[in-house]
């Protein structure tokens, strides 16, 4: 593709098209159970109450998504972005078109975008029903994903893994993804917590059928890791993975208060989760798989490296079988984003530049649309060219093979 802003978007989402499920999946098959759209006046649906009626996303008969039919509060102007949209009529065509999107991008200065996923998707998964139902709405997600790609190199969309038909089944839809042009695939941080229920993001799981998958570290995985590997398909989380684990909110907060509470803090899982991969050993297994941690930030990021660093040479893990240092393994093979930050980028070089890069997070509440540039200039204007330039697209191009 052709980078003429130099600035590319490592984390961006793309809204589905209300009938992307609906006119991918068999009615006869699984009916109302299908991804689709409803209207309602029930205040119980709402995140706040609204004097009209409503759009939400039914995924197995349940709503998941209290708050709007697409999240895309940063193109409704700054006085609209914390009401959102409440119905599909208003949800602004370039969230959900990719043609339209692209007009966006080049009034933003933005080459393109790896796109993550919007309602009705949750943190990549489907567990709201029976394995069948999750492997045919990930196959039409893929699908109707697939189709920005195909409208423009600019984007690299990522493919959705099925869980509940067993570990073959997600090798196979990393494979067929990887054929039909996806650039990775997205996971939830942590499987056996996310299919509990209780512990994934809003609640979702709950289908209260699944029997209890292994911990992401447990060598069931390893076939998918395997695949992952052989097909240059990096694995991504994003943000807090869908796990859920945050100390009591206040009930005197606002819809926008309560928002701003967790995210500052959402990097609390990261620090937990990250030693686990570290020193599961699973980066020496496959030392050309690479992982992408998106929507984190990166002042965290060297604490806990030195603390890993650190236990390991005190506790000789090496002699258990952790044979590369954790710094080291990070250096090789994980990378992570930032958008805002000054701090961690004033941390560069304590850990790999290269594994660093730009995010919009367009069109999300926290997007620096649309004043990217202004943003940019203000984190990494100070920082040397040729390190800025990998910053803001070229590990990107390196990483997606753009």
């Amino acid at each position: 593709m052709e980078f003429k802003h130099g600035l590319f978007s490592a984390d961006s989402h793309a809204q589905l098209d209300r009938d992307a499920f609906t006119s991918r999946m068999s009615k006869k098959k699984f009916g109302d159970r299908i991804p689709h759209v409803i209207e309602t006046t029930d205040p119980k649906l709402m995140s706040k109450p609204w004097d009209f009626p409503v759009h939400r996303w039914v995924v197995n008969g349940k709503v998941v998504d209290n708050r709007w039919p697409a999240n895309c509060p940063a193109m409704m102007g700054e006085g609209n972005r914390e009401r959102g949209v409440q119905r599909w009529e208003e949800v602004p065509k370039a969230a959900y078109d990719p043609i339209a999107r692209l007009k966006i991008l080049d009034q933003d200065g933005v080459d393109g975008e790896v796109l993550y996923p919007n309602p009705p998707i949750q943190n990549a998964t489907f567990f709201q029903g029976d394995a069948e139902l999750e492997l045919a709405c990930v196959k039409a997600h893929n699908d109707a994903l697939v189709a920005w790609r195909e409208a423009s190199d600019r984007y690299v969309p990522l493919a959705l893994i099925p869980y509940l038909s067993g570990v073959q089944a997600a090798v196979k839809e990393v494979k067929r993804a990887r054929k039909s042009g996806h650039g990775g695939i997205l996971m939830v941080l942590e499987p056996s917590l996310a299919i509990q229920g209780k512990n994934d993001w809003m609640g979702l799981a709950g289908a209260g059928n699944h029997k209890g998958l292994p911990h992401f570290c447990d060598r069931y995985w390893d076939p998918l890791w395997a695949a992952c590997e052989a097909e240059e398909m990096p694995v991504h989380w994003h943000a807090n993975g869908g796990i859920m684990l945050r100390g009591p909110v206040w009930k005197g907060f606002t819809f926008a208060e309560e928002s701003t509470s967790f995210l500052p803090g959402a990097f609390s899982l990261p620090t937990q989760f990250l030693p686990n991969l570290l020193f599961s050993g699973v980066l020496d297994r496959y030392p050309k798989l690479k992982w992408v941690w998106a929507e984190i930030g990166l002042g965290w990021i060297q604490y806990v490296l030195e603390s890993c660093d650190h236990e390991w040479e005190r506790r000789r893990l090496w002699t258990e079988g952790i044979v590369t240092r954790p710094s080291e393994q990070f250096s090789r093979q994980i990378y992570s984003m930032f958008w805002f930050e000054r701090a961690g980028i004033e941390l560069r070089d304590q850990f790999s530049v290269d594994n660093l890069m730009w995010q919009t997070d367009f069109p999300h509440s926290t997007s620096t649309y649309p004043g990217t540039w202004k943003y940019a200039d203000h984190v990494v204007g100070e920082v040397p060219q040729a390190v800025r330039k990998k910053l803001l697209f070229e590990n990107a191009r390196k990483l997606y093979r753009l």
